[in-house]
């Protein structure tokens, strides 16, 4: 921030934005009393900020306003939420209290601000302070603190993602190292929680802009391929669309048919976690049919939505393994809509979503939505699941065996995580997180059932029960009398209520259990060819977040941490494993450091790049896309840098994977065109054939990125050759 004096221009500025915000305000305000409050806090907060600048030199003010725009337009919020977006940095910026605000606004907008207050508090000291043990966890701390607003007032949840939101759509002014950083906690921490609370189009856009600054190759690259493809077949989806128009306006319906096109950022994931190339993206395409229920017939909202299906897929036909009900079995964040997939008169296929006015809302703006309907007196069969999944947050916020730093892994995993739908015996209903156990299941009806465990039926089949559900699994549960929990469960276990649950029935045996932690930390200590010291246990018991030695060993006797935990542990301060070599980057360091390539995603000259630095002057380097990275980004924050590719003085390693159609000498072409024409050495070629087809790898190095973009586009020419595409080795 600086401070300048406003210009009449600024005031000119200043004045249009609020009067955008206002406009839009009003129609959320339900009296003239509340407009007239949204008045007074902007007058105020315009007051408080007054000659305040951003980095971008525009005046600060603008800020808030814009957040505020986002709280009342793209999620649906009220008076008091836009209130507490207009003064959300007064208190933290200012001289002002929160006292001072509540006196003005009364106490519910103070609580909000408070909250989102701290949470700024927070990131902020983070920032400003060096790296260190006592530091690691404060952005853990953050999203504790984050969580913890949940249970208070999920608005303040929501004003703050609208607050990321802007942040990240002038990121552009920020300097690189925080930008990173902030795009970093945004994907490990707010896309996650935008997604769980239903915002889809505050998901969207975040995903975009963290592609367009981590991979602005591949960001461009997606997106001219879009604007040529929309190009090509806007006239198509029109085709597509006109009888479904005249069939649904037959049929007496009121509704709006939207055009949608993937985003980039779903186009890129898609391709790299199911290694596809563009082209076989199937669902680029999307038509959302928007219907009003009819008042004057017997059909629910429900039924008309299935009527409408039949209607449309009577005109195309339907790839039936694409087909999605989230109306009969709604997602745990709200959403409801029916999915089909249609092959359309020109060949491509055509996904379509059919939903209510209701649902639309819901799918648009979350949770606001669904809890605005729900107040209006329209209640679903899923309403309880977002109070239930709060219940669970708050139980394991409370929870006194978890540190910030394990909390952070076990939220988000529970944040990213999908659900499935599976049944008891009797034909019941039980959502379960994906690749749940039979054992999770059996917690999950009674602590007793799981507690009394011996084996499972699923599908009449018997299995043990650590056998992974799938969804539409039929469970039942095998219990003996003299049954009990035993310690190898919790290596299979996959819910922290199931985990915590064992836990608690071993703390009767807490001492003989530490006693063999103890012996066991003894042992692999000294296979790792160190020796036990008081300094080494310090170590353990900072990582863990622990205080007593005792609760150590207690966790280690029951398998809590293993040995790959304590390989984490010993090699922590690497923050990563790496190759130990130095690499070639520019460094203006007064002291020089050593960089080390991150095997978990093997960057190379031309990739952007983050590193994590150390108390020994050694950076891991990554690619910045590296979901590793954005893990360690969200609890290590404050060792991130930026390093910058020097003169390349070596080859690195990197992996190309190849389809296509088989034929006669491809090998040899293959094998021909790198090692001759390209002056490359292999070091693996393996191809397999499967009929007409065949895939495989090929592991090599080269120099730098371009050097490798020109072997994938020849490689690419040769006939034969359909896929070719960079993987991680």
């Amino acid at each position: 921030m600086s401070f300048t004096e406003f210009t009449p221009d600024d005031y000119k500025l200043i004045h249009q934005e609020f009067d955008a915000l206002l406009e839009v305000a009003t129609t959320r305000c339900r009296n003239m009393e509340e407009v007239e409050t949204v008045q007074r806090a902007f007058e105020f907060a315009n007051q408080a900020h007054k000659n305040v600048r951003r980095r971008s030199g525009e005046p600060y003010i603008l800020h808030p306003i814009a957040v505020a725009r986002i709280v009342v337009s793209e999620i649906g919020l009220g008076c008091k939420s836009i209130c507490a977006a207009l003064l959300h940095d007064v208190v933290e910026d200012t001289g002002y209290t929160v006292e001072d605000i509540s006196n003005l606004f009364g106490e519910k907008v103070a609580t909000l601000v408070d909250g989102l207050t701290k949470i700024k508090t927070v990131l902020d000291n983070e920032d400003r302070k060096g790296s260190g043990s006592s530091t690691e966890s404060l952005q853990a701390e953050n999203f504790k603190r984050i969580l913890l607003t949940l249970n208070d007032d999920v608005r303040v949840v929501l004003i703050k993602l609208a607050d990321r939101l802007h942040n990240c759509r002038t990121i552009e002014y920020m300097p690189e190292h925080k930008r990173d950083k902030i795009l970093s906690e945004t994907m490990f921490i707010f896309i996650p929680l935008a997604h769980r609370l239903g915002l889809y189009s505050v998901k969207s856009e975040m995903e975009n802009i963290w592609l367009r600054y981590k991979e602005p190759e591949a960001f461009q690259r997606i997106t001219d391929r879009i604007h040529r493809n929309v190009a090509n077949r806007d006239k198509d989806i029109d085709t597509f669309i006109a009888p479904i128009e005249k069939a649904l306006l037959d049929a007496g319906y009121r509704f709006t048919i939207k055009k949608r096109i993937k985003t980039p950022y779903s186009i890129w994931y898609k391709m790299r976690t199911k290694r596809v190339p563009f082209e076989q993206i199937y669902d680029l395409y999307a038509v959302r049919i928007i219907f009003e229920p009819q008042d004057n017939t017997s059909q629910t909202e429900r039924n008309q939505a299935y009527l409408i299906f039949s209607t449309i897929t009577h005109l195309y036909n339907e790839n039936v393994s694409r087909r999605r009900d989230w109306i009969s079995q709604p997602k745990t964040n709200g959403y409801e809509a029916l999915h089909c997939t249609l092959m359309s008169q020109t060949g491509f296929w055509v996904e379509v979503q059919i939903r209510s006015r209701r649902m639309d809302d819901i799918a648009e703006k979350g949770i606001a939505a669904h809890w605005a309907y729900k107040n209006d007196g329209y209640i679903t069969e899923n309403d309880s699941e977002m109070d239930k999944w709060l219940a669970e947050v708050q139980e394991i916020l409370l929870s006194d065996d978890v540190s910030a730093l394990e909390l952070l892994d076990i939220i988000h995993k529970d944040l990213v995580s999908s659900e499935i739908v599976v049944f008891t015996p009797k034909g019941e209903q039980k959502a379960i997180r994906g690749g749940a156990t039979a054992l999770d299941f059996a917690y999950l009806i009674h602590t007793e059932i799981g507690n009394k465990a011996i084996a499972a039926k699923v599908n009449m089949r018997l299995v043990p029960l650590s056998h992974t559900l799938k969804a539409g699994d039929q469970v039942e549960i095998i219990t003996a009398a003299n049954a009990h929990p035993k310690m190898e469960w919790i290596s299979f276990l996959q819910t922290r209520y199931a985990r915590n649950r064992v836990i608690e029935y071993f703390r009767r045996d807490f001492s003989e259990i530490a006693r063999d932690g103890e012996r066991i930390f003894g042992e692999r200590i000294r296979l790792m060819g160190l020796q036990v010291s008081k300094e080494l246990v310090r170590k353990f018991l900072e990582y863990s977040q622990l205080n007593a030695p005792d609760e150590l060993y207690f966790r280690i006797g029951l398998g809590l941490l293993g040995p790959e935990e304590f390989k984490a542990i010993i090699d922590e301060q690497d923050m990563s494993t790496g190759e130990r070599r130095k690499f070639s980057f520019r460094d203006d360091n007064a002291h020089p450091l050593t960089y080390k390539i991150a095997e978990c995603c093997r960057p190379i000259p031309g990739d952007p790049v983050i590193g994590f630095s150390t108390s020994e002057h050694l950076v891991i380097v990554h690619k910045k896309s590296c979901p590793v990275a954005e893990s360690l980004a969200s609890k290590y924050g404050n060792r991130m840098v930026v390093p910058q590719w020097g003169d390349v003085q070596q080859e690195y390693p990197i992996r190309i994977a190849l389809k296509g159609i088989d034929r006669l000498g491809l090998l040899s072409e293959i094998s021909s065109y790198i090692s001759q024409t390209l002056g490359i050495n292999m070091r693996k070629l393996q191809l397999s054939t499967d009929g007409e087809l065949f895939e495989g790898f090929i592991e090599l190095r080269v120099r730098d990125k371009r050097n490798l973009e020109r072997m994938v586009e020849g490689l690419s020419k040769i006939d034969g050759i359909q896929d070719v595409i960079r993987t991680d080795i």
